[in-house]
């Protein structure tokens, strides 16, 4: 009990810290949720329009229901509170489902980790919709092996708000026994999605978040970036920072950055599918679940980022779902890997909110920063990748027991 209580009054200090910091932190960084999120889902509540049914939208049209739904904790002080309460309320039940009765050693690590992170990487990680698909995908995960419809049912839900969440689901359909009922839960989570747009009359939208993707230019935050950045910083001609009024991001442009624009999605793709293919390779060789799944999972996730011409601060929330699932399974092999999370997720913080004003005028400290924290993202998609190219073809029978106990526990646990 000693324990659980110790972990349930560092869950409160810490979302309550990070929750006040983005009402005093300089940049808005609770912008999204005012500026837009509001925004789309009053038009919705009022009949005015419901982004990704009557015009195309950033995001999948699952995103919409909790910009709704945060509406339920307004009348307490606000939308901006409601936003907070409900990503509160949602990580608390993923975080209650991780813990159990902190009996695991694991699982309080996973715990632990999880709200370092949550505090090294600042209010972004609360105030922006990332922060509803991480409980979520946190969930998922943990139910996979003993229940794989339920876990890819969250997962499925938690792409259609976010797409990131489709990297985690690849890696479960490579790594876990029971692909099928993998397959089938995101199958029937999708179609039903798909019923639902249709029948409210947003067929012509409903994959328009994949169009406002591929066809962005290169966010300032972005690893490919860094070169434009310091040209920048340098003050050469042609090289400068922008404000994108469609996709509202700042946005860099310098020599030949059509061509970079223009190869990077195919980049992404042929990078994400040699991952999976090495994935699978090890899978078809037996190697274990318990091995595979964190770390293809790490791979796919921070190629995603590694590789995507958009760099938003938000994204390093998706890494601590598969870090923190390797702690709860073999925490002694991923406490590096941890620990390099928790220093990329504060050098982002630094980078935003704490010097975004700097960043935008390309001054050389904001952008340095910038490039170290974009430099270890690189260096922990390599390690997760050599860590998948070193997994033993068979694990011994008792790591594999160790390893079903460990992510089946939660239900004794409770």
């Amino acid at each position: 009990m000693a324990r659980r209580g110790w972990l349930w009054a560092a869950f409160v200090v810490v979302h309550l810290g990070v929750a006040t910091l983005g009402w005093v932190m300089p940049n808005q960084p609770m912008g999204d949720v005012y500026l837009v999120y509001e925004p789309w889902s009053r038009a919705a509540l009022n009949g005015s329009g419901i982004v990704g049914i009557t015009e195309a939208w950033v995001y999948p049209q699952l995103a919409l229901v909790p910009m709704v739904l945060a509406h339920g904790f307004g009348w307490i002080h606000g939308y901006i509170v409601g936003w907070a309460i409900l990503v509160t309320v949602c990580n608390a039940l993923a975080f209650w489902l991780l813990i159990g009765h902190a009996t695991s050693r694991g699982r309080r690590a996973g715990a632990w980790f999880w709200l370092a992170a949550i505090a090294c990487l600042g209010p972004v990680g609360l105030y922006r919709i990332d922060a509803i698909t991480i409980p979520l995908a946190i969930a998922g995960c943990l139910w996979l092996v003993g229940r794989p419809w339920l876990g890819s049912i969250l997962l499925a839900v938690a792409t259609w708000i976010k797409v990131w969440p489709a990297a985690i689901l690849a890696a479960a359909v490579i790594a876990v026994r029971r692909r099928l009922a993998v397959i089938g839960g995101a199958a029937v989570i999708s179609a039903l999605t798909l019923l639902a747009i249709v029948a409210a009359g947003g067929v012509a939208y409903a994959f328009g978040f994949v169009g406002d993707q591929t066809g962005r230019d290169l966010q300032i935050e972005a690893p490919v970036s860094a070169l434009y950045m310091w040209r920048a910083v340098a003050r050469i001609d042609g090289s400068f920072i922008f404000y994108d009024q469609d996709m509202l991001t700042f946005q860099v442009t310098g020599p030949n950055v059509d061509v970079v624009i223009a190869l990077m999605t195919p980049l992404l793709i042929v990078a994400m599918a040699a991952v999976a293919v090495l994935g699978a390779v090890k899978a078809w060789r037996g190697a274990s679940f318990a091995r595979l799944f964190p770390a293809l999972s790490l791979a796919l996730v921070t190629g995603f980022i590694v590789f995507n011409k958009v760099g938003s601060p938000q994204y390093f929330t998706w890494i601590v779902v598969p870090v923190l699932l390797g702690l709860v399974i073999e925490r002694r092999r991923w406490w590096g890997l941890a620990a390099l999370v928790l220093v990329i997720s504060a050098l982002t913080q630094v980078v935003y909110p704490m010097t975004y004003s700097g960043l935008l005028a390309a001054h050389a400290g904001p952008v340095a920063v910038l490039t170290a924290r974009n430099a270890l993202t690189v260096a922990l998609f390599a390690w997760s990748v050599v860590r998948v190219a070193r997994i033993p073809a068979r694990m011994p029978r008792p790591a594999r027991a160790l390893a079903a106990v460990s992510l089946a526990r939660h239900d004794a646990a409770r």
